[in-house]
């Protein structure tokens, strides 16, 4: 009985994070209230504080929820020496872009993060969130941009650091303009896109 009890808060708790996904890719984080949440839902406006004690908390929880395609990237990685590191952060990049241009999850929780809300008051936590995780992407893309220097895949010219946050610019800056307005391939260009930034620092000046 008491599993039950277990598995039916947990389908609620689900049921609520899909609920606030689409109602706040849907209305925006600030014009979506928790009643609009628990109707979609199917629930009580109760069921909602038993879970989640406000809006913010609500939107951390569905954040923390998606392990995001830039992120997933970047876990994956791991600490081990890569014996190509440039054919590493290439096919990250590549594969970040893919992942957002088929998966419609992590498509709403883009389109919400980079439109649908404004990370100020009690939205604060979810701001750090999201700048927990670039910086953890851009040190991994700085780490595999000095190995691919140390190897000869890249110039000594090259700034990884600098490098690390263009890469990063461009990525972010192609999934918010497509998650605005999805006006050319995503997917099917992503690995002309990288290659041209790639070859690129392959022509940085030593």
């Amino acid at each position: 009985m008491a599993r039950r009890t277990k598995e039916e808060a947990l389908e609620t708790r689900n049921a609520l994070l899909d609920a606030a996904e689409r109602v706040f890719s849907e209305k925006g984080v600030a014009r979506t209230s928790l009643t609009d949440v628990a109707t979609v839902a199917g629930v009580t406006r109760g069921a909602v504080y038993w879970h989640f004690k406000d809006k913010a908390d609500l939107l951390n929880a569905m954040l923390r929820r998606v392990t995001l395609p830039m992120e997933e990237a970047s876990l994956a990685s791991g600490d081990d020496p890569i014996e190509d590191p440039l054919g590493h952060v290439r096919s990250c990049l590549i594969n970040v872009l893919k992942r957002t241009a088929t998966d419609a999850q992590s498509r709403r929780v883009f389109e919400i993060v980079f439109h649908k809300c404004e990370f100020i008051d009690d939205m604060a936590p979810a701001r750090d969130r999201c700048v927990a995780m670039r910086a953890g992407y851009l040190s991994e893309i700085e780490r595999d941009l000095r190995n691919a220097i140390k190897k000869g895949q890249l110039p000594r010219g090259v700034r990884p650091r600098s490098a690390a946050i263009a890469m990063h610019a461009l990525i972010d800056g192609l999934i918010s303009n497509w998650v605005l307005e999805p006006n050319f391939q995503l997917g099917r260009e992503a690995a002309y896109m990288v290659d041209m930034f790639i070859d690129g620092l392959r022509a940085a000046r030593n």
